[in-house]
């Protein structure tokens, strides 16, 4: 094992002991990394909706005690027997996606999103509401040294899932985004740079939002019981709310497509099946592939991405949970060891 010194950090992680309660401060014992795995040393980890599922027992099978987070951002402090890369000191990021078994119909089809063995990093293997995290090499990605780390971490998961959600939602001009929070004041802007029409669709009265969605270049923002002001070519529903599905399906053209982009949503309402004939589509987005995060870190676009954040030290890990929750948010909220 190779390691690199650092500055003392008094390890120390928010830990989730029941669903449905408060994390706890609680000191973190480091080990060495696995073969495989790296150790780092994290700058920043940006706060998903997914993290809220996990605290809020909305997930299924939450193994607790479990550190949240997976919008990591943060310098290899020590690697594991048989990793060439990342190298000690390199900065990386660790996604959701933290390990799938390669082995079973959907890895070998190159769609490991679906793999029948996944890891997810905060939900089934420690995460990054901490000082430190142990991460598999394989799934780390590569991150710029001069970027702000706390610019970067939202780009981890809100970023990822809006780029895949966005890439589901085909190449019509006019994208409707229901929920603006953190993965759609990112979408938003990839969406504008390549030159297609946004229309934001926020919880009703929330002005501050619509304000938000329309400083970013939207070309119209409002309420998501709303009628769209032109037929939407696709929408991306990121709010968990169910009811917003058939309310997205009645806004698109025929032919449009509406994208499910939330790993947890309440249940869809029923509607009449002319809301769907013309060959409309509702599908989702189930996680994310190491593929997702190379395309989206390449591509012009998603460079020129500026995300608005909200920095809370560690130990405030429930109050940024608690704003996410209560929607006092605009942008991502960052916790900063």
């Amino acid at each position: 094992m190779n390691t690199l010194l650092t500055d003392p950090v008094a390890p120390h992680a928010m830990v989730l002991h029941e669903t449905g309660a408060a994390l706890r401060f609680e000191p973190l014992t480091l080990a060495p990394p696995g073969a495989g795995e790296v150790r780092i040393r994290i700058e920043a980890c940006g706060v998903c909706r997914t993290d809220l599922h996990v605290v809020d027992g909305e997930l299924p099978h939450v193994e607790t005690p479990v550190v949240p987070g997976h919008e990591i951002v943060g310098r290899v402090e020590a690697v594991g027997a048989g990793v060439t890369w990342p190298v000690p000191g390199e900065r990386v990021g660790v996604p959701w996606l933290g390990g799938t078994c390669q082995a079973c119909e959907f890895c070998l089809d190159g769609r490991e999103n679906l793999c029948d063995t996944p890891e997810f990093t905060g939900y089934t293997r420690a995460g990054g509401f901490a000082t430190h995290v142990t991460a598999r090499a394989a799934y780390c990605v590569p991150l710029p040294n001069e970027a702000d780390a706390v610019a970067l971490a939202p780009l981890l998961c809100a970023g990822l899932i809006g780029w895949r959600s966005l890439r589901h939602a085909g190449n019509g001009r006019h994208v409707g985004l229901y929920g603006f929070g953190a993965s759609a004041h990112i979408v938003a802007q990839i969406a504008i740079a390549q030159g297609r029409e946004v229309s934001a669709f926020t919880r009703p009265g929330d002005v501050a939002a619509q304000a938000f969605a329309r400083s970013l270049g939207a070309r119209w923002a409002g309420s998501s019981l709303d009628d769209a002001p032109a037929p939407l070519d696709a929408a991306i529903v990121f709010a968990p709310d169910g009811a917003l599905v058939p309310q997205a399906l009645r806004q698109v053209k025929k032919g449009g497509r509406v994208v499910c982009a939330g790993i947890h949503m309440s249940d869809i309402p029923g509607f009449p099946y002319a809301w769907l004939w013309e060959e409309r589509e509702i599908v989702s987005i189930a996680n994310l592939t190491r593929d997702d995060a190379r395309s989206f870190f390449a591509d012009p676009a998603c460079a020129r991405v500026t995300t608005t954040t909200h920095r809370y030290p560690l130990d405030a890990a429930n109050q940024a949970l608690d704003d996410l929750r209560a929607g006092r948010l605009t942008g991502a909220a960052v916790l900063v060891p």
